[in-house]
């Protein structure tokens, strides 16, 4: 067998084994845990204050994820949510500085700069670091 069959049958068999866990780190349910992992989830809240946000992060076809300090607030959305991926851009129009439940993101692909649909927004979930306790 020659190198580069054999470079080709080791990738081949790396990617069988490694499909799975590809799969499963791709998984919206699974990014979703990894996010809020030693988080407690505190009580929904209709709007945020979108100019603390400093990061956000999508979860494809499901949520939109918000950082204000160190509490992310989960966004589950209430309509468009099989649209939603990470190659799409999110264009938000707010009035004033809070983003609220039934507030419209459009869409728009990153690539093309083509409008791709939008998503209305649930209410905001947060997730918080669970206290220390005193010593």
């Amino acid at each position: 067998m020659n190198t580069l069959t054999r470079s080709l049958l080791l990738l081949a068999m790396g990617a069988v084994v490694a499909g799975p866990a590809l799969a499963a780190k791709d998984d919206p349910a699974t990014q979703l845990a990894e996010l809020t992992k030693g988080r407690v989830a505190g009580k929904p809240q209709r709007c945020i204050d979108l100019s603390q946000a400093y990061d956000s992060q999508v979860i494809d076809k499901t949520t939109i994820a918000y950082r204000i300090g160190s509490t992310w607030y989960v966004n589950q959305l209430k309509s468009g949510a099989d649209l939603l991926d990470s190659r799409n851009i999110l264009v938000t129009h707010t009035v004033g500085s809070q983003l609220c439940e039934l507030d419209n993101i459009r869409l728009v692909e990153r690539y093309s700069g083509i409008p791709n649909g939008f998503v209305v927004l649930g209410q905001f979930v947060p997730y918080k670091k669970p206290p220390t306790p005193d010593h």
